[in-house]
């Protein structure tokens, strides 16, 4: 368990039986052990947090949001040395794992601004009454968050939950535990005892923490799997559960588009973080009379990327296992890579950019997450065969069109169910947007100020006059 007194660097000295081994994606360097919470600690940081919840929750929010831009300042005085333990952990380029950080930051800041001005209703009722609605904190929150951009998703996640008056028991993800610890440490430095305790461990201590009966409010980003797991544990406990869970993103390329536009766009979507985001392009259609140049087009941004030798690793092999398997599979059902599909030799957890075409609908890596640097391609003969195949599946994350036709944006939107449509661009978004994620992807506002609704219960108030006063 790390508060704000303790240091990660004790982690050094877990015994192996009850520790997290870390190796370095680039090279397969040992980074170092991190010893596991025990179940008595689980307890320990669940009573803890319950017990400073309450006078946590009395301060009042613009003085919560004071000291979210402290934890935002003290975030940017160690962004180095998270952004270093990312890219030894995760293989994140450093630059990448330095702008994370920085988002993460600005994050903070943004709650720190909205907690004061997140506001309840007033309600009409009688003239000679007061009626309205107070948000108030649910109490203590567990936070499980993900390692491919793990300071700017947990900053998000811990920005919205403290502010509310929340205490907070957050759990990194197992792959990145020295940068969770370190992360803890920095952020509990500036908090008041207790307020956030950090937790490392793998699935026994998740699983430990989401069956507490001590918890009130579970948010979780991560797989699918894990999310359905955690909301059946929170069936039985009572708690409210916020998860933004697995994707399948699909990429529909209309007629009329520029191919080497939309390759360009297609090659970020799929490749960016080595393809390591859960709103990345997982699935592509492209019309049958830009197919030709669109597919060289995209070969060539993939084959732009491997030649330059910056195409980071994969987090760790056995998520590049899974990853070729998805490819192997594809291939021998009849795909075609154009680019890339061989694991690599050398060390490290590395593998291409890899485009694959002639993909169908019967292979698993159109149809499931993969989370590698992967575009598999689908030719389609129409806009409306090809919206058809995008809207199926059984996640609901987000969705991008590319198109010239204001006529087919307006039916994407309309037709697709996601929480996330994008037309011709696939990132981006104004600052304050929020989306609630479908089907297998989550449920609720992960993000954006309704995340502030979601750690909050509604108490509605009635102000009568007292008996006998006549006005």
């Amino acid at each position: 368990m790390t508060t704000g007194s303790e240091t990660f660097l004790r982690q050094e000295n877990a015994s192996a039986d009850a520790a997290i081994t870390i190796h370095d994606p680039r090279d397969g360097s040992l980074v170092g052990n991190v010893p596991e919470a025990r179940p008595e600690e689980v307890d320990q940081a669940v009573a803890a947090a319950r017990a400073a919840q309450p006078d946590w929750a009395a301060m009042d929010p613009a003085a919560r949001g004071e000291l979210l831009h402290a934890a935002a300042a003290a975030l940017n005085d160690n962004a180095e040395r998270l952004a270093q333990l990312n890219a030894r952990e995760t293989g994140r380029p450093e630059a990448e794992a330095l702008e994370g950080v920085k988002a993460g930051a600005a994050t903070l800041r943004q709650y720190a601004e909205l907690a004061p001005v997140h506001r309840g209703l007033s309600l009409r009722g009688s003239r000679m009454a007061a009626d309205y609605t107070v948000a108030e904190p649910r109490g203590v929150a567990v936070l499980l968050t993900p390692w491919n951009d793990p300071v700017a998703v947990a900053a998000g996640l811990l920005g919205a939950a403290l502010v509310t008056g929340n205490t907070v028991v957050h759990k990194p993800s197992e792959r990145c535990p020295h940068l969770g610890a370190l992360l803890g440490e920095v952020l509990a430095a500036v908090l008041p005892p207790d307020v956030l305790i950090t937790l490392n461990g793998g699935p026994q201590v998740g699983s430990a923490l989401t069956s507490h009966p001590g918890v009130d409010v579970f948010a979780h980003v991560g797989s699918s799997a894990t999310g359905a797991r955690i909301a059946q544990a929170a069936a039985l406990t009572g708690a409210h559960v916020i998860r933004e869970n697995g994707g399948n993103d699909p990429l529909l390329v209309d007629a009329g588009v520029d191919p080497g536009w939309a390759a360009e766009q297609a090659a970020i979507g799929a490749f960016a973080n080595s393809g390591q985001i859960c709103t990345s392009v997982e699935r592509i259609y492209v019309h049958r009379d830009i197919a030709g140049a669109f597919c060289a087009a995209l070969a060539e941004e993939a084959r732009k990327r491997n030649a330059g030798q910056q195409f980071a690793p994969l987090v760790d092999t056995r998520l590049r296992d899974e990853v070729h398997a998805q490819v192997a599979q594809a291939l021998a059902a009849g795909a075609k890579a154009t680019e890339g599909g061989e694991l690599p030799e050398g060390p490290g957890a590395h593998y291409p950019a890899t485009v694959l075409l002639g993909c169908t609908e019967d292979m698993t890596i159109m149809t499931e997450e993969t989370f590698g640097p992967v575009a598999p391609v689908s030719v389609v003969d129409s806009f409306d065969e090809g919206l058809q195949l995008a809207a199926a599946g059984r996640y609901g994350l987000a969705a991008t069109v590319l198109t010239a036709d204001m006529v087919h944006a307006q039916q994407s939107v309309a037709a697709l169910p996601v929480g996330t449509v994008k037309i011709n661009a696939v990132f981006g978004g104004a600052p304050g947007g929020s989306a609630q994620p479908r089907k297998d992807s989550g449920h609720g506002f992960g993000y954006g100020p309704e995340l502030l609704d979601e750690f909050t219960q509604v108490k509605v108030v009635h102000v009568g006059l007292p008996g006998g006063v006549r006005l």
